[in-house]
């Protein structure tokens, strides 16, 4: 062995003797994905899920701010107030202006989101969950509906069907 190779075993060898690499976390458990083909991005996709980071983070900005336009309405559904709904448009519209004025990554359109089909939407949602609630309680309230009495049709013995 080289000089510097013979110093790094002995220091590994005094380390193995103290027992500086018992207890180890994962020490006497298997490589994961060891038995797996190789994988370029293994490092990032252990990254996301050690972090529990999503996925969409790694999308180019046009396609993030596609899929924050898709999830716009499972977003607004929780807003109390419209002021808060109109709010989040424009922030979300802000971020998609600034993408327009300088385009980074694939050729995707977006276009800003209009605030007042937005809010359209989100009033129809809250008049629906409205409307569902009063019945869920009215039902509630009149207690449960009796199961129909089911009748019995009697026959004749001496007459056929």
């Amino acid at each position: 062995m080289h000089g510097w190779e013979a110093a790094v075993e002995a220091q590994i060898r005094s380390a193995q003797e103290r027992g500086e690499f018992d207890n180890l976390p994962g020490a006497g458990k298997p490589i994961p994905g060891r038995d797996l083909p190789y994988d370029e991005s293994w490092w990032i996709k252990s990254f996301l899920e050690r972090e529990a980071l999503p996925s969409d983070l790694l999308l180019p900005t046009p396609l993030q701010l596609r899929r924050k336009i898709e999830q716009l309405p499972d977003e607004v559904r929780d807003l109390p107030t419209e002021d808060s709904v109109r709010a989040l448009v424009a922030a979300l519209n802000a971020e998609i202006m600034a993408w327009l004025r300088t385009p980074t990554g694939p050729r995707v359109v977006v276009r800003p989101v209009n605030a007042d089909d937005t809010v359209r939407r989100w009033r129809a949602d809250r008049e629906r969950a409205a409307r569902e609630r009063v019945g869920a309680s009215a039902v509630a309230e009149s207690g449960p509906i009796p199961p129909r009495a089911r009748r019995r049709r009697w026959r004749l013995p001496w007459r056929r069907r």
